[in-house]
């Protein structure tokens, strides 16, 4: 008998709901990627809108496995918690490189990286 004839039928709907709303989400942030004008606005609509789906992918998947195996998922907290630490990281370096590359090409609207270069006042320094 495999786990999923074990299922009861509201844990497999459970899981259903979970996994279709976070493939929905999933695909909500990949649609912002296409829809958005600028690499800046671009770049949050995928890492807020997978993010939420894959929570909601790895619940499905939590409910499933503790129902039908009886036991908890712990292989699938771990995804979560390595693409929870990852996905900031990779959208803070994406921004930076792109800043950098903007900098560098004198792009209009793009902040200078030291506030001198602007010829803004200065800030006075913390005490």
């Amino acid at each position: 008998m495999n786990a999923l004839a074990a299922v009861p039928p509201w844990v497999a709907l459970a899981t259903g709901i979970l996994v279709l709303a976070g493939a929905l989400l999933a695909c909500i942030g990949s649609a912002g990627l296409l829809r958005l004008d600028t690499f800046y606005r671009r770049v949050h609509a995928p890492t807020l809108g997978t993010t939420l789906g894959m929570y909601l992918v790895l619940a499905g998947t939590i409910v499933f496995f503790w129902a039908g195996e009886g036991r908890p998922a712990l292989h699938v907290i771990l995804i979560g918690v390595c693409v929870t630490v990852t996905t900031p990281i990779s959208l803070m370096l994406l921004a930076r490189a792109a800043l950098g590359r903007d900098r560098r090409a004198g792009t209009a609207g793009i902040p200078a990286a030291d506030p001198s270069e602007s010829g803004e006042d200065e800030r006075e320094p913390r005490r």
